[in-house]
């Protein structure tokens, strides 16, 4: 039996090739989410390692970025208390305090006795961590905002508005999911 040599594979299948692929080999399976979700796990995962990226040439990590951002937007004096900075990252309270003990040892934070109660903490910017985050946030969101250039402002907002609506249905669905 002569050997043949199969079609060379592509490197980076589409989405839709993916989607014909499996109605091919499996007939009813259902593909109708493929050409939606693959392309937001593969944009998730290029957007995450480009940020990871800028943020190592900018000397941060991604949770803190997120602990000095949340600080940042919340106004002068740029204090939470630890429950609102939890609630703002949606990360557990142990994970909050991890962020903050790490920040605090960098001279990023500093924790001060909140005024509505004895076990109150607030987490307050230092002037280096409002140094830090004054410069990353410069160079995540430039790099970001380059990044979806390819789309106009009316694709960008169309896209927003999409993706708001899809993240919002989907919050409702695997909430009511039966454990």
């Amino acid at each position: 039996m002569a050997e043949t040599n199969p079609a060379p594979r592509d490197p980076a299948p589409s989405a839709a090739g993916i989607a014909a692929a499996w109605q091919r080999e499996r007939p009813g399976t259902p593909t109708e989410s493929i050409e939606i979700v693959t392309p937001l796990w593969w944009l998730g995962k290029l957007f995450a390692d480009d940020r990871g990226r800028v943020l190592r040439e900018a000397g941060i990590d991604a949770a803190t970025l997120d602990l000095l951002s949340v600080v940042r937007r919340s106004g002068p004096p740029y204090a939470l208390s630890t429950r609102e900075i939890a609630a703002r990252t949606l990360v557990t309270a142990g994970a909050v305090s991890q962020r903050v003990a790490r920040a605090e040892r960098e001279g990023l934070v500093r924790r001060t006795p909140g005024t509505t109660g004895r076990r109150t903490v607030l987490v307050e910017l230092t002037d280096a961590g409002h140094a830090l985050i004054e410069r990353s946030v410069d160079a995540v969101l430039g790099r970001e905002a380059s990044l979806v250039q390819g789309l106009t402002e009316q694709e960008r907002a169309a896209l927003t508005g999409l993706l708001g609506k899809l993240l919002a249905d989907v919050r409702q669905r695997v909430a009511r999911r039966p454990e």
